[in-house]
């Protein structure tokens, strides 16, 4: 009798699943399921949280109020002013194709590769697309980085502030207030006085000199 079952055995055995294979496609759900949950979640909050991005020529105020400084620094005054509202291919003629990017699109240049995040002279950093005065070199400190970085804006009027949910990290983005540009983020592990980070992009950025 017993012989006569062994034939029988062999067979379910043979048809029945190992311990191994019914693990491995057990990983294979949960790693599947997984997945899904978390494209999922990403799509969510992306569609709750959007990106902070520069505003179009029909957004916005027409006017703004910014503080004006003179070539060496001094402060001239608060003005209202027309907002500099450009063409998205007048912007691409005037910018380089980084600058472009970054300013009018959001974008974030590679660290270490642009032009001021390693500059020590004695000036002020003006926004690339309208000059605007946005950070004085006083206030830029070695972050470690990559891009330049500054513990205050030289006037908190020249920089308007918004949220940016484009990463899972919710973020403070940093655009300039008379053209819109996007300038980088900030963040509140900077040094004293302020504990700020006003990680700002260097294709954002000009640096001019004071003699």
């Amino acid at each position: 009798m017993e012989n006569n079952l062994e034939p029988l055995f062999g067979q379910i055995e043979a048809r029945e699943p190992s311990l191994a294979q019914r693990f491995g496609r057990r990983a294979f759900i949960v790693s599947a399921a997984t997945a899904v949950s978390a494209a999922a979640f990403w799509g969510l909050r992306r569609s709750t949280i959007a990106a902070a991005r520069p505003m179009s020529a029909d957004e916005g105020p027409k006017t703004v109020t910014i503080v004006e400084f003179s070539a060496d620094g001094k402060q001239i005054g608060i003005v209202t002013v027309a907002r500099v509202i450009k063409t998205d291919d007048e912007w691409k003629k005037q910018l380089s194709p980084t600058s472009y990017r970054v300013t009018r699109h959001a974008d974030t240049e590679l660290p270490f590769t642009g032009a001021t995040w390693n500059e020590h002279g004695r000036g002020l950093f003006r926004c690339i697309c309208c000059d605007l005065a946005l950070f004085r070199s006083d206030t830029k400190f070695d972050s470690g980085t990559g891009w330049p970085s500054f513990w205050q804006p030289i006037a908190e009027e020249n920089v308007v502030k918004t949220v940016d949910g484009s990463l899972m990290v919710v973020r403070t983005a940093v655009s300039c207030r008379l053209c819109d540009a996007h300038l980088g983020h900030v963040f509140d592990d900077g040094p004293q006085p302020t504990g700020l980070r006003y990680c700002m992009n260097s294709a954002s950025l000009r640096f001019v000199k004071i003699p």
